[in-house]
């Protein structure tokens, strides 16, 4: 591909960029391969998203296509999403910062004609427990005829990592003897996934826990996969709710690239952003700057930097890891 120019070539090898055309099912990462000799290559690894702003279309022409378009800016860029929030009714997307927002609007506008208004854009806050608990959660129903029983005692303990792609949940099956049979043992684990995924105590999912499994009861009538989940579900709830919880916000990795003369601005603006400065070394005339800061500081960076430089600086960012957020600032954020 050359602008509007097209070769049609009909062989490509290792390091070609081609452009096909027919393949209307395939998203980024997928492999196309010769179905009789199929290969795999290896998927990409694509980060959780850290920041999300709710969008609205203008009219309601355009709120007929607002799927339609999203589903197809989702199917190209994988560290894109968007859902409905099931409270509020709004339109929720959520990428990997600020400026990737801004681009996918301006698609919006540009490519498919769609005129949409946004809200300012939110961080993706998590939250996770401050010390290892145990607790039960019991569904106990006897409404006439056949009831609902489940009982399930969970062990949850905090898991250092903070990794953007770790699982969220470590799910860990410790039941000894029969106190809940095998069969429940995917719906204890859906309860707890989906209350973790949900938030319990903030609204913000929960991460970086190990839940084990190691008690429980059923009844050999009246249990069923409904009883057991809400009963993992609740027990989880109590758990958070003793052990204490902590806030977490998501951490990007900094990289500023600056004429020297400006160095001093730039990392006395940095450090008021409650960034941690890495690194800094000279590429020429130019000082690069390495650092970590939390994301909640850092919108309209890109107006401030230039406004520090005289518009001669450049910058990159992206998610690094979360955080727990200080103690004065995560009771801001929740009040």
């Amino acid at each position: 591909m050359h602008a509007d120019e097209r070769i049609r070539e009909d062989e490509a090898f290792a390091g070609d960029i081609v452009a096909l055309v027919g393949p209307r099912n395939s998203a980024t990462g997928d492999t196309l391969t010769d179905t009789h000799h199929p290969l795999l290559l290896e998927k990409m690894g694509v980060p959780k998203t850290v920041i999300s702003m709710a969008i609205e279309p203008k009219t309601s022409e355009d709120r007929q296509i607002l799927g339609e378009v999203l589903a197809t800016l989702a199917r190209e860029d994988p560290t894109f999403e968007y859902h409905v929030d099931a409270e509020t009714g709004q339109t929720l997307i959520a990428g990997m910062g600020e400026l990737h927002l801004e681009v996918l609007v301006h698609r919006m506008l540009r490519d498919f004609n769609l005129s949409v208004k946004v809200d300012r854009p939110r961080v993706s806050y998590r939250e996770t427990i401050r010390e290892a608990v145990e607790a039960e959660g019991r569904f106990v129903r006897q409404t006439g005829g056949r009831g609902q029983f489940g009982v399930v005692t969970l062990r949850v303990e905090p898991r250092p990592s903070g990794d953007l792609e770790a699982d969220p949940v470590d799910f860990l099956w410790k039941i000894k003897g029969g106190a809940i049979p095998e069969e429940y043992r995917s719906s204890v684990e859906s309860g707890i996934r989906d209350a973790a995924s949900s938030g319990i105590t903030t609204g913000y999912p929960l991460i970086d826990v190990t839940v084990r499994v190691i008690d429980g009861k059923y009844h050999e009538v009246d249990s069923s996969e409904v009883a057991f989940e809400a009963a993992a579900s609740l027990a989880l709830q109590r758990a958070v709710e003793k052990a204490g919880i902590r806030l977490l916000e998501p951490i990007m990795r900094l990289q500023v690239v600056s004429p020297n003369e400006y160095f001093g601005d730039i990392t006395a603006d940095l450090m008021a952003r409650r960034a941690e400065i890495r690194e800094t070394h000279l590429r020429g005339t130019a000082r690069v700057i390495t650092a970590t800061v939390p994301l909640a500081t850092m919108f309209g960076y890109a107006t401030v930097v230039r406004s520090l430089t005289q518009g001669r600086a450049t910058y990159s960012m992206e998610p690094e890891r979360y955080a727990v957020v200080p103690d004065e600032v995560a009771r801001e954020i929740l009040d």
